[in-house]
Order: C-alpha cells, then structure tokens, then sequence
C-alpha cells in the first residue's frame, strides 16, 4: 500500500506573529518558517505503518513556492521515499488545497492519505474534509489511534464529551492529532542527506485544476485587550456583580 501524506509549511509554533501595519494580513517576513505540527505527526505515522511492514512507500506533497521544499526536505529527512512539490505563489484557501491534493491523488494512487488535522497558521481544519468528499472516500479526522486491517483501517477519532471508533474501506483520507504520536527527532546527517535528494515539481497549472481563492481577506486585527480583573469581598458583592456588570444572573 502507497500512503500520500500532505504537508504545509507554517510560521513556527514557537514564534509570536505580529499583524502587518496596514492590518491586509500577519506578517511573516523573515520569520522562522517549519513543518505544521499536526502534519508532522502524519508523516510519523506513515513511517510507522511502513516500518510495520503495512506500507511499501511514502510520498510527502506540499504546495507552494520553491520555499516550501524545506519541508520536503524535513520530511525525507524523517524516511519518506519521494517528495512532491506543486509549485504556486497563489493564496490557497482549503477548497484549492483539496483540489490540487485530488490531482496528486489521481496521478499517485494511494491506498491511504494522510494530512494534519488542521494548519496551525490558518486553524481551518477543513481541507482533510473537502479532500475526502471531492475523491468521494471515507475520512476519519482527529485521528488518535490507526490501526490497518485487510482492506481497512480502524481509527479511534476525538469528539465531543469522548472518542469515536470507526472502520473505514480504503483508500481513506484520515487526518492526524497530536496524541497520535510522537514524531521522531530527525538527525543532523539525516537532514545533509535530505537537501541531496530530488524533489519533483509541478506546476499547479499543469494539473488543470481552479484553485481560485473563494472568500477575501477583508482585514486581521489583535483581539481587543482583556479588561483588568477586580477582587470581592464577599459572595453577595460577587452575585450582584454578576447580575449588574455582567448580567449573568
């Protein structure tokens, strides 16, 4: 069995964005770029499966400039067999993800497809969910556990007030959570070894696909800030606090 695994290249999780002065967007100028986190813990997994001995190959696939091969380059760097690049400046929104991960799709035919759950950039968890209705699969999303059978997989998903358990034929499209695993540190060498290696390129042009931006960015803003705190004396001032200011009561 092929696994696809989809990857986005994202601001690092350990940097604060700042919002540009004219508020059109974050402004992410020089800085410090990697692999979404959720993404990562596809990747694992997908090593995982073929260590077991449950997959023959790994492709990872990303879209974006040529930039975003450094997260190609992470993800061979972690074991995957080939990279995909689909080369685009335009502004994806999910619906154009899923579209062009349907070409991919199309042309690589894999037996399972895995992406992050969600892109910690844009929070929208949705193109795992658009991908799988345009290839018209199943899906599994907020994946903590995966376990392959014959012909399926059974995946242990989060929902409200609990977890799900759900038999899924293959091919499925499953998005990863962080509790699925712990992604493997990756080696220097590992990584020397990587920049070596090829990355196929497409252009998104090439896969006659419309990934037209369907909603505009009007504006991005700070939350406002949080107003200060005050102490009570008692629980009556309390209750009547709540029932006057804030109207809770």
């Amino acid at each position: 069995m092929k696994i696809l695994v989809a990857v986005k290249r994202v601001v690092d999780y350990n940097i604060k964005v700042r919002i540009r002065p004219d508020g059109s967007d974050v402004d992410i100028a020089g800085v410090k770029m990697g692999i979404n986190p959720f993404d990562e813990n596809a990747v694992e997994e997908a090593l995982r499966l073929k260590e077991r001995g449950q997959a023959t190959e790994v492709v990872a696939a990303t879209l974006g400039t040529a930039a975003s091969q450094d997260v190609l380059r992470h993800a061979l760097a972690m074991g995957v067999d080939r990279a995909i690049l689909v080369e685009t400046d335009a502004h994806l929104q999910p619906l154009g993800v899923a579209k062009l991960l349907k070409a991919i799709v199309e042309r690589e035919k894999p037996g399972l497809i895995l992406l992050g759950k969600q892109a910690i950039d844009s929070d929208a968890g949705q193109a795992g969910q658009m991908l799988a209705a345009l290839l018209r699969v199943g899906q599994g999303t907020a994946v903590s556990t995966l376990e392959v059978k014959t012909g399926e997989i059974h995946i242990t998903r989060e929902v409200e007030g609990g977890t799900e358990k759900l038999a899924l034929r293959l091919p499925a499209v499953v998005t990863t959570d962080l509790r699925l695993n712990e992604p493997r540190y990756v080696k220097l060498p590992n990584l020397m070894m990587a920049k070596k290696k090829p990355i196929q390129t497409l252009a998104a042009a090439e896969l006659g696909v419309d990934a037209t931006p369907r909603l505009k960015q009007i504006k991005v803003a700070e939350p406002p800030p949080r107003k200060p705190g005050i102490k009570v004396s008692s629980v009556q001032e309390l209750v009547e606090k709540l029932r006057t200011e804030a109207g809770v009561l």
